[in-house]
């Protein structure tokens, strides 16, 4: 027979092992999932819906997403809140990997903004191929014009554009000028309902189903490219990364069959998303 005291020490090993068993199983289950820090305008097209199926069947790795704006993402990112970033400002991005927080950076897809606004177009930009004369077409009217206001890859594309004009808008002195700080499928539902013209990537616009009067006025200027990449991050500064998962995912974006796979997703007949992984 075993003593009292013994009997207790027995029962406190069984019970840490099985707290151990636990976590390491717990530990097992999560390494079969990772998160990805991503922008609002391919979750709003539809990218994710149309992608992580696939992969997930391919793999068995559960994808789960974040979406937010661009700066917001890569800001998560740095804080470890993630495995993997899918976002559309370059420039960045290289700055991500450049400080040591990203391993590698690489072109996922591109498509290309678009200025919208009502059909009655009050401004009279429509047909015209460059974005600076119309930009600055709007401020000198005066005409609303919706941004999203809040730091996303859409929005730092938006002022970069204005920095073609000799206007640098400001929505606390210039009444005209309305920023949503909000994910770009909000900010087109406030675009419609406030007969604001807005710019917008042209994937959410054509998934968008609340279009009413509005359309694209002007597209086509080469300066409203816009690059999608997908960043691995650095488990040096990131312990907690799911690295191997993550790169299964980075891998099977960049081949042949998800390179396939983003060239299928289509509205309307159109492709929302162009691949061009090198």
């Amino acid at each position: 027979m075993y003593s009292g005291s013994f009997r207790r020490v027995l029962i406190t090993l069984a019970l840490g092992s099985g707290f151990w068993l636990n976590a390491v199983d717990a530990a097992a289950a999560n390494a079969g999932s990772i998160i990805v820090q991503s922008t609002t305008s391919t979750q709003s097209a539809g990218f994710y819906e149309h992608v992580i199926p696939l992969f997930e069947k391919a793999s068995g790795i559960e994808v789960k997403v974040v979406a937010v704006g661009t700066g917001q993402a890569l800001q998560n990112a740095r804080n470890c809140d993630g495995d993997l970033l899918i976002v559309h400002s370059t420039k960045d991005e290289v700055a991500f990997v450049t400080d040591g927080f990203g391993l590698a950076r690489h072109d996922l897809m591109y498509n290309d903004f678009i200025l919208l606004g009502p059909k009655s177009d009050p401004a009279g930009v429509r047909g015209g191929k460059d974005i600076g004369v119309a930009l600055s077409t709007i401020a000198a009217t005066g005409t609303k014009f919706a941004s999203r206001g809040d730091n996303s890859g859409t929005h730092k594309a938006e002022r970069r554009l204005w920095a073609l004009t000799d206007t640098t808008p400001d929505s606390g002195s210039e009444g005209w000028y309305l920023e949503t700080g909000r994910g770009m499928g909000a900010t087109l539902n406030f675009t419609v309902q406030s007969d604001s013209y807005t710019l917008s990537d042209r994937a959410t616009w054509l998934a968008f189903g609340n279009k009413m009067t509005h359309e694209i006025l002007l597209e086509g200027d080469p300066r409203l490219f816009n690059q999608y990449g997908v960043v691995t991050i650095n488990p040096a500064r990131c312990p907690t990364v799911k690295s191997a998962a993550a790169d299964k995912f980075v891998d099977w974006l960049l081949s042949a069959e998800g390179q396939n796979s983003i060239g299928a997703l289509t509205r309307d007949s159109q492709p929302l998303f162009f691949p061009n992984a090198n």
